[in-house]
């Protein structure tokens, strides 16, 4: 049964940055044999995919995040990253991973906030 769990969030002014990091466990290579997204979740909005990467290492971005943010992965380390630039409040959400079909079990996810 895979696992997820993110760290790295926090609270930073807008145009500060943060990385993100989603340690996966129960199987080896996780995160480089599958296609594996990162999402965010506002306050009673939907869970929106903000990012993705394939398993070839082909990454997608959502509109509001593109140049800013960039999803990388340690593939030996079975850890999906996401770095993100220049946030805004916009940007404030939970922020999980998953594959992209989000079909495993969801993590806590880590809370980011952009506030002046």
């Amino acid at each position: 049964q895979v696992r997820l769990e993110e760290s790295g969030g926090g609270s930073v002014q807008p145009g500060g940055s943060l990385r993100l990091s989603c340690a996966a466990t129960g199987s080896r290579y996780i995160v480089g044999f599958n296609a594996m997204g990162w999402y965010r979740q506002a306050p009673g909005k939907q869970r929106d995919l903000v990012t993705s990467i394939s398993a070839n290492g082909e990454t997608n971005y959502a509109d509001s995040v593109k140049g800013r943010f960039t999803v990388s992965r340690d593939n030996a380390k079975n850890i999906l990253y996401l770095q993100m630039n220049s946030l805004k409040p916009e940007d404030t959400a939970v922020y999980t991973c998953n594959n992209i079909h989000g079909s495993w079990s969801w993590g806590q996810g880590t809370q980011v906030t952009v506030s002046s």
